[in-house]
């Protein structure tokens, strides 16, 4: 039930993660201090429409907007809104994705508002990396958990040269893409490697790791999405669309 995309399909990918790329570009220039996530929100949505795309998740199992904005302890899918106005030393994430011609494409980034502390920042940056030594991982003939491993491995590399302790989040994780965005396989941030379906050629995976500064426990809100830490430690989320091809792994979502 994996879907195998042919090079003409990934090459329909590509275009829709240029899209996305373009959209959380946009939003990225435009994150300062007295900026609601509710306008971070209209202008990711004018970007993919502008593009002859439409956003992804929007009406996605109900949910209502084009972007979810995390900020601070907020891990994923937080509901951008009007009234939720960044302020000087939030830090954000904000996941967003497109369908250009049936195709999806899947990203997110961390973002600080204005100044943030160093533990921030070095938050934002462990997660990033973890997602970069996932991506190295995707080649061709590797298992699945051979992705989750090295995104793991990445998360405790950085501890033992910083310190600092991280919560990886378990419930939440990486995913097929293609004509639908969630598929399978489902792809855990942590693992033993070796295990799980081959990686061939034409398969798309999102990557995309969360840590927090503290436990790995997460809570629902009443809203029915907004997912944030347990323990209201700050958390950081970072993502790419990725594609197996003979030449090792494809950003599809990367500018």
């Amino acid at each position: 039930m994996i879907e195998l995309k042919s090079p003409t399909e990934l090459e329909a990918m590509r275009a829709a993660g240029l899209v996305v790329a373009k959209a959380l570009a946009d939003v990225v220039a435009a994150i300062r201090p007295g900026v609601s996530t509710g306008e971070l929100d209209e202008l990711a949505e004018q970007t993919i429409r502008d593009a002859g795309a439409v956003p992804s998740f929007l009406g996605y199992h109900g949910y209502p907007a084009t972007i979810c904005a995390s900020v601070n302890e907020q891990i994923v899918h937080g509901i951008p809104s009007r009234e939720q106005v960044l302020a000087e030393g939030d830090l954000i994430s904000v996941d967003c994705g497109a369908i250009l011609d049936g195709w999806h494409g899947d990203s997110a980034v961390t973002v600080p508002v204005g100044t943030v502390t160093d533990a921030d920042l070095a938050l934002s940056d462990a997660t990033r990396a973890a997602m970069e030594a996932g991506i190295k991982a995707v080649v061709a003939g590797a298992r699945l958990t051979d992705v989750s491993h090295a995104i793991e491995e990445s998360v405790h590399a950085t501890e033992r040269a910083t310190g600092t302790a991280y919560g990886i989040v378990r419930e939440y994780g990486g995913h097929g893409i293609g004509t639908s965005m969630h598929m399978e396989p489902f792809l855990p941030n942590y693992g033993k490697p070796g295990k799980g379906p081959r990686l061939r050629v034409g398969m798309a995976i999102a990557i995309e790791p969360m840590l927090t500064l503290g436990g790995e426990q997460t809570e629902e809100l009443s809203d029915g999405w907004t997912v944030v830490t347990a323990d209201g430690s700050r958390a950081a989320h970072w993502e790419h669309t990725v594609a197996v091809t003979d030449d090792g792994p494809w950003v599809l979502t990367a500018p």
